[in-house]
């Protein structure tokens, strides 16, 4: 009976918000708070597909109609260049291996071997005695006869003494580098002794040579003794990651794979969307880049290249921001007027920079109620909103949610559960073994993953404070009550965080790539002066309305102290959360044990270009990625180097003879990206006719980390962001 009360209850409200659009006039309305406790407590699993107006993203700054257009009707239809601190741009331009990266620094060992080493025997033995110098010069004299000691080593002397262990191992790394050591316990208790072998596995023990670690007294060979690493070069290789509809985990784990190499190894600026073309830079530790460069040929929707090596390692949120490339197909309007009317628009006053869709998961169930619950310390309620079946899903994932519900088996529902429903295997994993405890099977969740629930919520707040804050006070002006960054104190630079733009292609139930990015994710800023406007900051006009920001909520922000402040409050309330006590006793999901942030309400894109094209096939990209211009830059090279070619033109995938991987370029690649993406392309059924003009609109625009790329385009076409919208126009 409650539910059918709710379910009329959600009709009317629909009917009023819908009665409200047509009063107004206007889209800068913001959706009614009505039975909003009532839904996100009882209702989750019958809830529709998540809405904009849902998470707080209601309005718009230009009264300009809107017009259709497709996004990301192909990968290549939306490019990610990455923007490091000191604003570059970052460009694939190079896949080749630098000569003084390139060289090969490992020991030739067949070169070092067949000498006498007296010398270096020596003066080992004035460093380690007569008997292990005797040992090691028995054991070079049977290297040097030919015999195979690959399975063999020496131990030397027992030495308490940390400092002389540590000479030894220096002494083979700088003078005998064919050989390795590391350090075993000794026979009597707390002894240690360096042991000595063949420097012979150059893949810690994977190679063929190499025997199990159980068959080596389950001690791996340590490599300080082989350690040869140059000097002179920083222990980290930077290098550029070019992509096509994988993230920034997927691709990393490919690379890591194929290196054999851990995960952790890598680090990144930020995480870069999955149905995009992208390029950013990435650290990994000690590699070579011939080795990196090297794996071009066997990478499928991956190249790396301009390789260096630098002293640090990348961290999350080192970055400006993004440069983004987008086409926007299948342009339709009254007239070519409102759009070019819409484009200046848009590069003269920016957009309200909301949190995007993809911030709050594309399911029924958006990770904002799930944070929502947490924060209430609703923890059973959390684990069901997490594993209950929910609408809108595939098939195959509905029926395993399905059958745990019903049955309860965990066992039956692991062995059926996708890998990449991280949070629900976890979850799973951990009442297995300790039925009934949904506060420790919440923990089971990785940290980052768990935190972005309550992230969410935050950002569910900042939205519907940002829409209210249009919707009373407009886009033109500041006003008494704002926050704004202080300028009397001292020029604040802002440090931005990593790109969260369709972090799993819109799809929150892929967890598999959040594992790193959370941390960062929401910025929680200390020290940055904030003040309120004044009537005398009114009267001076020192402040505009884009410095004009909203807080996230957390114990060390101030609010607005106008109307808008309410907003918070209010809104909270009624999802039966406090900002200000804490509901239960577990600080991570709690707002009063967060620091909090700070967000601008406006974001003007920065080196905004916009142009109209024309085209009649659909299969052939708009826009150049780094790889088509390094491809093209093969095939010129290739006539000019070709006599014999004359005017002759090249085939389409000549590009793959140096450039590698998936065979593919131009046409032909994108092509295959359409196929997989289900969209293929309407060809012409009598075929010398050529196809119907169709117009595009190309926008190039940079904007800070954190800022999403969506939100500028629906300020163009004041439609919908959404995954399944786009797909609709597509169909």
């Amino acid at each position: 009976m409650l539910k059918t009360l709710c379910s009329k209850l959600r009709r009317h409200h629909l009917l009023l918000t819908k009665t409200l659009q047509q009063v107004v006039g206007h889209p800068n309305f913001l959706k009614p708070y009505c039975c909003r406790f009532l839904e996100h407590t009882l209702l989750p699993a019958t809830m529709k597909t998540m809405d904009e107006s849902d998470v707080g993203i209601s309005c718009y700054i230009s009264n300009l109609p809107g017009f259709r257009g497709i996004l990301k009707q192909r990968y290549s239809d939306f490019i990610v260049n990455e923007v490091d601190l000191d604003e570059n741009v970052v460009h694939l331009t190079s896949l080749e291996a630098p000569k003084e990266c390139s060289e090969n620094k490992d020991v030739n060992i067949s070169d070092q071997l067949n000498r006498s080493y007296v010398t270096e025997i020596e003066s080992f033995r004035s460093l380690a005695g007569n008997s292990d110098a005797d040992k090691l010069k028995a054991f070079i004299d049977e290297l040097n006869s030919g015999a195979d000691v690959s399975d063999e080593s020496i131990v030397l002397s027992p030495s308490s003494d940390k400092s002389h262990r540590t000479a030894i191992h220096n002494f083979f790394k700088e003078r005998l580098k064919f050989l390795v050591t590391d350090t075993i316990d000794g026979v009597e208790d707390q002894s240690k002794c360096v042991r000595v072998r063949l420097n012979n596995d150059r893949n810690n023990g994977r190679g063929r040579s190499s025997r199990k670690r159980k068959d080596r007294d389950d001690k791996r060979y340590d490599s300080r003794g082989s350690d040869s690493w140059p000097g002179h070069l920083g222990k980290f290789l930077r290098f550029h990651l070019f992509k096509e509809n994988k993230d920034t985990q997927e691709a990393l784990n490919v690379i890591a794979k194929m290196l054999g190499v851990q995960l952790r190894s890598f680090g990144f600026a930020g995480t870069k969307d999955k149905r995009a073309v992208s390029t950013q830079r990435v650290t990994v530790f000690k590699q070579q880049a011939s080795k990196l460069a090297a794996l071009n040929k066997r990478l499928i929707g991956i190249k790396v290249g301009d390789f260096c090596h630098v002293k640090e390692g990348l961290l999350l949120g080192q970055l400006y921001g993004n440069r983004f490339t987008i086409t926007l197909r299948g342009v339709s309007a009254e007239s070519e007027d409102i759009i070019k009317a819409s484009a200046v628009a848009l590069g003269k006053h920016g957009f309200i920079n909301y949190f995007g869709l993809q911030r709050f998961g594309s399911s029924s169930v958006p990770t904002h109620l799930i944070g929502a619950a947490l924060l209430r310390g609703e923890w059973k309620a959390a684990v069901s909103l997490i594993l209950d079946p929910r609408e809108g899903e595939k098939n195959a994932i509905s029926t395993v949610r399905e059958y745990y519900k019903e049955s309860g088996d965990i066992d039956g529902t692991l062995r059926q559960l996708p890998r990449y429903l991280v949070a629900e295997k976890a979850i799973l994993q951990c009442l297995k073994r300790s039925p009934g405890n949904y506060l420790q099977a919440l923990k089971a969740i990785p940290r980052t993953l768990r935190m972005m629930y309550v992230h969410s919520y935050q950002s569910y707040l900042w939205n519907h404070a940002a829409s209210m804050r249009v919707q009373k006070h407009g886009f033109d002006q500041v006003v008494l009550g704002d926050l704004v960054y202080s300028k009397e104190e001292y020029k604040v630079k802002e440090s931005f965080v990593a790109e969260c733009e369709d972090v799993n292609d819109n799809n929150m139930d892929d967890y598999s790539n959040l594992d790193e990015i959370s941390e960062t994710d929401l910025p929680e800023e200390r020290n940055i002066p904030v003040k309120v406007i004044n009537e005398e900051d009114l009267k001076s006009g020192t402040y505009a309305i884009e410095d004009v920001l909203l807080p996230l909520p957390g114990s060390r922000v101030i609010y607005p102290s106008n109307d808008i402040g309410e907003v918070y409050r209010d809104l909270s309330q009624k999802d039966g959360i406090s900002l200000t006590e804490t509901a239960h006793k577990i600080k991570e999901f709690s707002i009063t044990n967060m620091t909090g942030a700070y967000r601008r309400v406006f974001q003007k894109p920065k080196d905004f270009e916009w142009e109209l094209l024309s085209y009649t096939d659909g299969t052939i990209p708009l826009a150049e990625t780094d790889f088509d211009v390094i491809a093209n830059s093969v095939k010129s090279k290739v006539r000019e180097e070709d006599p014999t070619n004359g005017s002759k033109e090249l085939p389409a995938d000549s590009s793959a003879i140096s450039v590698g991987g998936d065979m593919l370029s131009g046409k032909v690649r994108d092509e295959k990206i359409n196929n997989e993406a289900g969209m293929q392309s309407e060809k012409s059924q009598s075929g010398g006719n050529a196809e119907e003009s169709q117009m595009a609109l190309k926008l190039s625009f940079t904007l800070p980390a954190s800022c999403y790329a969506t939100m500028a385009v629906r300020e163009l076409l004041k439609t919908s962001t959404s995954v399944a919208f786009h797909k609709s126009l597509n169909d």
